[in-house]
């Protein structure tokens, strides 16, 4: 009895350790270089202006994703212009969500005339550093120096589902913030969506 319950202690450990991996307010991130749905290889390195990123973990099929892709076309129009562009990534396996190919990324980018670079995590090597769980998720990176600051994670505002009822706009608060020179106030936020597609 006792090796059964040190067995499941280990378990409920190693599941706590995997679900808490991934970055944390104050973590520099890794860039990354990912196809974008034009052909070409994207890396946040790519954008020597820029003051951080708006890393949103997206896709095509996921009802929240759907109804917040204008939000995430005009936080970029937005904020693009004053150095805290929108990288939107695509996390999800095709095999396990066919809807989420890069083809039909393509034709999704196409539909709604994203102006931000729509990337696929080929062999879901990025999204786990990050510690995205899912779509929509968003991590605010600011840069220090040479480093790339995560400064804010969770959701773009208050109501995935229905944008004229948002009353807290978390991601547009937190760059902001930044923009002023100040700490975002509230700098972590429940991400509200489908979960990542990973092949079991």
């Amino acid at each position: 009895m006792k090796k059964f319950v040190l067995f499941l202690s280990l378990v409920a450990f190693s599941t706590t350790t995997l679900i808490s991996q991934g970055y944390t307010i104050g973590d520099k991130a890794e860039d990354f270089r990912l196809k974008n749905v034009d052909g070409t290889m994207v890396s946040m390195a790519d954008y020597p202006d820029a003051k951080g990123f708006v890393i949103i973990f997206s896709c095509n099929h996921c009802p929240f994703v759907v109804a917040t892709e204008d939000r995430m076309i005009d936080l970029h129009n937005k904020y693009a212009p004053k150095g805290y562009p929108v990288i939107a990534i695509n996390p999800n396996d095709p095999e396990v969500q066919p809807q989420d190919s890069f083809e039909k990324m393509i034709i999704r980018a196409i539909e709604k005339n994203f102006p931000f670079a729509y990337l696929f995590d080929e062999g879901q090597k990025v999204y786990p550093k990050f510690g995205a769980t899912h779509t929509p998720h968003v991590f605010l990176l600011n840069k220090s120096g040479d480093d790339l600051i995560v400064e804010y994670i969770g959701a773009i505002d208050d109501n995935t589902r229905d944008a004229s009822q948002v009353e807290e706009h978390y991601l547009a608060n937190a760059i902001d913030a930044l923009l002023a020179g100040e700490k975002p106030a509230v700098t972590e936020t429940r991400a509200i969506g489908c979960t990542i597609k990973v092949k079991k």
